[in-house]
């Protein structure tokens, strides 16, 4: 199928994509939908480089060509919150490394789809100053929230989309990923005000041919297909779960 457009700009669809929480897969799904949209991959933001970034991951999961994978603002080595992170990129013992700079977060121009894949969940600190959520809301795209399937999971993410809520930044909708639980997604539905993209299996293995499979059988391309087309600005924070 053809990459959604985006109704605001009829143009190929560009798309945020934060967990919950972090472990919950946003890797795997942003590889999906890099191979489902045919599109460019971004995290601004890479922390932990034992075995590689993320983009390496995908490079490795979809053997992309080197323009889709774009070079990240920022790599760093520790696997721990940006903001501490950057700090820890010092020369020496007791020299903090600069901190975040927005103005190197800045969207990079790319013609077709983008998926950005953020650095763990909406309230990370990218410095001890401006949260993660702070810069979404900057960049102005729709977010794809991401969360575990299992026990934990309802209040992580209705807590995600309140805080979505009370900036007014849109959400494409929900991924869950993991195990099937038996109420989770209902509930979500119910309470979550956002549409619930798709239930994704773990995969015994992570390849493009896994992820091309998945792709298909999840629904996942016509379910954002039609969130795109009807996105509209979110509720009042208020009137969120009457």
């Amino acid at each position: 199928m053809s990459p959604p457009l985006s109704p605001q700009e009829n143009q190929p669809l560009r798309l945020v994509v934060c967990g919950t929480d972090t472990d919950v897969g946003k890797t795997v799904v942003s590889a999906l939908l890099v191979q489902g949209l045919s599109a460019s991959y971004w995290k601004p933001v890479q922390c932990g480089l034992d075995g590689g970034g993320d983009r390496d991951r995908l490079r490795e999961w979809l053997q992309l060509p080197e323009p889709r994978l774009l070079p990240e603002a920022y790599r760093l080595a520790a696997p721990v919150s940006p903001h501490w992170a950057a700090e820890l990129e010092g020369a020496s013992p007791g020299s903090n490394g600069a901190p975040i700079e927005s103005s190197r977060l800045a969207l990079p121009a790319v013609y077709g789809a983008l998926v950005v894949e953020c650095a763990g969940g909406l309230l990370v600190p990218l410095r001890r100053d401006r949260l993660q959520i702070e810069q979404i809301q900057a960049w102005g795209l729709p977010v794809l929230l991401v969360a575990r399937s299992g026990l934990g999971t309802l209040n992580h993410c209705l807590l995600s989309l309140e805080a979505l809520a009370q900036r007014r930044i849109p959400v494409l909708g929900l991924v869950l990923n993991g195990p099937p639980h038996a109420d989770n997604p209902r509930t979500l539905a119910a309470l979550g005000g956002v549409p619930l993209l798709a239930c994704l299996p773990p995969l015994a293995a992570i390849n493009r041919e896994s992820l091309a499979a998945l792709w298909q059988t999840s629904g996942l391309g016509a379910a954002l297909a039609t969130a795109a087309a009807e996105l509209q600005p979110q509720p009042d924070p208020d009137t969120m779960h009457r």
